[in-house]
């Protein structure tokens, strides 16, 4: 660390301040260390936007964030803390319901329908793409529905690890299917869960 460092943090920090107070920030983001990795959080005005696999956010989410708010994307931890706190307690097996709002109005409004009807998927349970499909209001739409769950922008807090295929297999996961696999043990209390999923009589 160079002398200089405090003084461009406090620089840093009033700029951020003064960029509030004007009304210039619409979406404030963060990093994190969790148990699967680094991940990258956005919260803006309504609620949380984004929570990301990896230190960056991917281009295609950032584009989504701009058009829906605008550039004033910035670093402003503050802004992400109840989130982080929710997700720090969540890993430690402390909290089994996010509590924080998100933001799905960026999304068409299949995909809402779609992670809506995730979103009430309760801790340690899990449902089907059919399933979700079906509460969304079109049981056809299962491949549709999974291709909404495959792009997520809010994975872990719409829990859409907690959907599987219609045969007990994993089906996919944007974050891959070993961090799919180590939430579910998280949550379901066992000691594994088998590589491929479970037996269709087995959930």
């Amino acid at each position: 660390m160079t002398t200089l460092s405090p003084l461009l943090d406090e620089a840093r920090a009033q700029l951020l301040a003064r960029a509030d107070r004007e009304g210039l920030i619409a979406v404030g983001y963060g990093v994190m260390d969790s148990p699967l990795g680094p991940l990258w959080v956005a919260v803006g005005p309504r609620g949380v936007l984004a929570v990301h696999y990896g230190a960056r956010p991917d281009e295609r989410e950032l584009a989504r964030i701009t058009r829906a708010y605008g550039p004033g994307v910035v670093p402003d931890r503050r802004r992400c803390d109840r989130l982080l706190a929710e997700l720090d307690e969540y890993f430690a097996g402390r909290r089994r319901r996010f509590e924080v709002e998100v933001d799905l109005s960026p999304l068409t409004p299949f995909q809402r329908r779609i992670l809506t009807a995730t979103a009430r998927v309760a801790y340690g349970e899990v449902t089907t793409y059919r399933d979700v499909a079906r509460k969304a209001g079109n049981e056809q739409a299962s491949r549709a529905a999974g291709s909404a769950l495959g792009a997520n922008p809010i994975p872990i807090v719409v829990p859409c690890h907690r959907v599987i295929a219609t045969d007990g297999s994993l089906g996919g996961y944007a974050g891959g299917l070993p961090a799919k696999r180590r939430l579910l043990t998280l949550e379901r209390g066992e000691s594994s869960v088998p590589a491929g999923g479970w037996a269709p009589s087995g959930r």
